[in-house]
């Protein structure tokens, strides 16, 4: 034994050193030791389970991680990363995958890595932080006699562990996976200022972590995680992905880009090889039993799933289970109060609790909210098992609906006074844009619990809303969807009137033969106000014919009803439609007789006064037009229609183009287009810029033409049709030329001309290939100005108009002499001739 001065029994100097580890206990330091030691404890620093070896779609989310786990100064460490997502989003996978590379990179965790399966979300196999701790100090070493009872002691052992490992040189990397409450895992977060540590939950914790929300895979991911994952199972020869990418893709929607989904499919596709993937995509296409089919032995995404749902109390299921009844992307919280029918800052508070617990995902801006489509199946499930007044909850969502859009409406009608619910009409379509979606899916939803008399009152309310920001299809479907409701709505009238075709109704139902009467008549003034509607909406869609069949209905309705003011209306809707058709003759008299029934019931005419000036200038006469066109922007002055004077001020500009009166044509647009800022009308603001820039052209500053012509352009793509950006195309595409940069026309036209062909006129595709040629020419590429002017020419003679088919057979000729085709030339003009005058040529 040593003495006090370190020198043993017989005064020989004694030298204790102990190097080369890390002691927790007790250090016998002597001359002569006996110990006899246990047998040797090695530490279990590479625990992390296997990785897939199919792992793709999360390369950017990978790189995040290892940027924060990579060795770093004291300031700029992330100790602690949290990974949440919803349920069988991959987090576990991500988080093995990062650690896996952050292992293997030379000086960053040479202590090796520490993982644990909290449970967090298995009620039967939920780790209390005390055992996950004393597994975790199994692990790095320590006998069991050594381990404390008590959770504080534990957690204060284990962070000195890894303190002093970090200290030794050997810093280690702590994964604690599957964690369903910040104080699950708070005792085993390190605490030394060098050690990382890395936690997967379905919940975003409040543990003062970097907190990662993980998202589904995008489609093309998808697809690839299919692809590598059935070539992993099944070898080189599984080709089924690469065949049949439809299919593939059709699987990557109905799994929502849900990995635990993804990989189930694979799983079922795996066992059959001879199996093509259409059927399983057959399979899941049902959406009532695609949760049923995702299983595979002990896996689902039904069970995935119930282990969140059951951590809820009955409140957060409450609203879980209602959130589908609105079926359209997302739900706001002021809708999803009056769902639920709660407080507003309660519900509000449920939202951000699920959000939180990952059931549903925020929207792109605050006070929005998603659910993913397998939650969003799952939560329905749920409902129509449970009895949460499902029909008196749908009945406030739509009523919410049609009511706030009433009001955002009111401010959109210019002959009407707005609502309060909004300050203005920027307010009232901002509501609208926002909730466009969910409003068209409520309009057209299928189901028996909604009144059919909210519905139709939405359809109405949406009509000026779709028109004007140009949902031509959207308003197609709603009002269709409308109209078989009234369809129905006067069978039941029927019935109850005892009629032929009644309905099953109880003794005394019957109405009396006054209520019949006035509740028809209510019903055929709204099936009228919906005809007219669809008649727009057909219009806008350019789909004339149908769309004169609707409006000559809706006239016929009008004129047995009396009802003079929706009779000049569907007269003017009709020369519109005539207008747009080129049958300018034929819409001068609709318009005509438009305009004398507004006056006989005394209705504002400025719109059809501007209607008719446009088709009086198409057909030549220029003083009618002009005078008619005065008339109507007066009328639409005092009547405070902006939107009104806005339109008529584009028609006297092309008027004012027509005479060649080019400066005064710009100016008119130029205030055209003001008008339209002002009151946000974008398409008009499109229109207006479209007329400007083609007198622009004409004023010879085909430059300044240009510019204008590219802001259409831009405008047509975000709120016009293909046809609207057809035609920005061709206008910009001449601009090019007339300034002389043909290749830039020539890539223009390219553009153009498949959108024309499909969305405009044969004629104008004429047009614009005959435009395509002479760009062709400005280039010297004369076998290809040969080809797009015999095209053009091809396409005028289809449609018979021979004047336009000379001037092209003419530029045809000129191409064909410079290719040095010089007897086709001579026939080329030969023909040109034959179809012009003496003027033209």
């Amino acid at each position: 034994m040593d003495d006090a001065s370190g020198h043993g029994e017989a005064g020989s100097a004694v030298h204790n050193e102990i190097s080369g580890g890390v002691f927790f206990h007790e250090v016998i330091q002597g001359q002569v030791v006996n110990v006899r030691l246990p047998r040797e404890i090695v530490p279990a620093l590479s625990g992390l389970p296997p990785a897939s070896p199919t792992f793709t779609g999360r390369e950017t989310e990978v790189t995040e991680l290892l940027g924060e786990l990579a060795p770093a100064s004291p300031q700029q460490r992330v100790l602690v990363t949290v990974v949440a997502g919803l349920a069988g989003i991959g987090k576990t996978e991500l988080v093995v995958q990062t650690a896996i590379r952050a292992l293997k990179a030379d000086g960053w965790f040479p202590g090796g890595v520490l993982f644990v399966d909290m449970f967090g979300y298995d009620p039967e196999r939920r780790l209390p932080a005390e055992r996950a701790l004393d597994g975790l100090l199994r692990a790095l070493g320590l006998p069991s006699e050594h381990i404390p009872v008590a959770l504080q002691d534990q957690s204060r052992l284990f962070r000195s562990a890894l303190a002093a490992l970090a200290e030794g040189g050997s810093r280690v990397l702590v994964v604690i996976d599957n964690v369903s409450a910040a104080e699950q895992a708070r005792p085993l977060l390190p605490t030394d200022g060098a050690t990382a540590c890395l936690i997967t939950s379905r919940h975003t914790l409040d543990l003062d972590a970097r907190l990662h929300d993980l998202g589904v895979l995008d489609e093309r991911a998808s697809i690839e995680l299919l692809d590598q994952a059935l070539r992993h199972a099944r070898g080189r020869g599984e080709n089924r992905v690469q065949d049949t990418p439809e299919d593939a893709a059709a699987i990557a929607r109905l799994c929502g880009g849900l990995p635990l989904a993804l990989r189930i499919a694979v799983a079922l596709l795996a066992d059959s090889p001879a199996r093509p993937l259409s059927s399983l995509g057959q399979a899941l296409e049902a959406a009532h039993t695609r949760l049923q089919r995702l299983r595979y032995e002990d896996r689902a995404v039904r069970a995935a799933f119930d282990l969140s749902y059951q951590a809820l109390d009955d409140d957060h299921a409450r609203l879980l289970r209602l959130l589908p009844l609105n079926t359209g992307p997302d739900i706001s919280s002021a809708a999803a109060t009056h769902l639920a029918r709660g407080d507003h800052f309660a519900v509000e508070e449920l939202l951000q609790d699920l959000a939180r617990a990952h059931l549903i995902e925020p929207g792109s801006v605050w006070g929005r909210w998603r659910l993913h489509d397998l939650v969003r199946l799952y939560a329905q499930e749920l409902g129509l098992a449970e009895d949460d007044d499902r029909g008196a909850a749908l009945t406030r969502l739509c009523t919410y609906y049609q009511v706030t859009a009433g009001a955002a409406d009111s401010h959109l009608d210019p002959d009407g006074r707005g609502v309060p619910r909004f300050a203005n009409s920027v307010q009232a379509l901002a509501w609208l844009d926002a909730e466009h979606l969910n409003l068209v899916a409520m309009a057209t939803k299928a189901d028996i619990a909604v009144d059919p008399h909210l519905r139709i009152g939405l359809a109405l309310s949406l009509a000026r809303f779709l028109g004007q920001r140009r949902y031509f299809d959207d308003w197609i479907t709603v009002t269709r969807s409308a109209l078989e409701l009234v369809t129905r709505i006067l069978q039941f009238i029927d019935g109850r009137a005892g009629g032929a075709g009644r309905m099953p109704q109880h003794e005394g139902d019957a109405m009396s033969p006054d209520a019949v009467a006035s509740a028809l008549s209510a019903v055929e003034r709204t099936r009228v106000m919906l005809l007219g509607n669809l008649g727009g909406a057909l219009a806008g869609a350019r789909r004339f014919e149908e769309a004169i069949a609707a409006c000559e209905q809706c006239l016929a309705l009008s004129r047995a009803l009396g009802d003079r003011r929706r009779e000049g209306g569907s007269l003017h809707e009709i020369g519109d439609v005539f207008a747009q058709m080129g049958r300018f003759e034929e819409a001068i008299d609709a318009h005509s007789r438009a305009l004398a029934r507004l006056q006989e019931a005394g209705a504002p005419v400025g719109r059809v006064l501007a209607s008719l000036g446009a088709a009086l200038a198409q057909v030549g006469r220029i003083e009618e037009a002009v005078e008619t066109l005065l008339r109507a922007g007066t009328a639409l002055q005092e009547a405070g229609d902006r939107q009104g004077e806005a339109m008529a001020l584009g028609h006297a500009g092309a008027v004012f183009s027509d005479l060649g009166l080019y400066e005064q044509a710009a100016a008119t647009h130029r205030a055209d287009l003001k008008i339209c800022q002002e009151i946000g009308d974008r398409y008009g603001e499109c229109q207006a810029l479209g007329n400007l820039g083609r007198a622009l052209t004409r004023l010879g500053r085909p430059e300044d033409a240009i510019a204008v012509h590219r802001r259409e352009l831009a405008l047509s793509q975000d709120v016009g049709t293909p046809h609207d950006e057809g035609q920005a195309l061709f206008d910009l595409g001449v601009a090019l030329l007339e300034s002389g940069r043909f290749s830039e026309a020539v890539d223009t036209y390219r553009t153009c001309i498949p959108l024309l062909k499909e969305h405009g006129s044969r004629a104008q595709a004429g047009e614009a290939l005959n435009n395509l040629g002479a760009a062709f020419q400005g280039l010297n590429s004369f076998e290809q100005a040969v080809a797009a002017h015999t095209e053009a020419a091809d396409i005028h003679r289809e449609v018979g108009d021979h004047p336009e088919e000379g001037r092209v057979l003419y530029n045809l000729a000129r191409a064909l002499a410079c290719a040095g085709r010089h007897q086709e030339a001579v026939d080329a003009y030969s023909r040109a001739v034959s179809l012009l005058d003496k003027d033209d040529l």
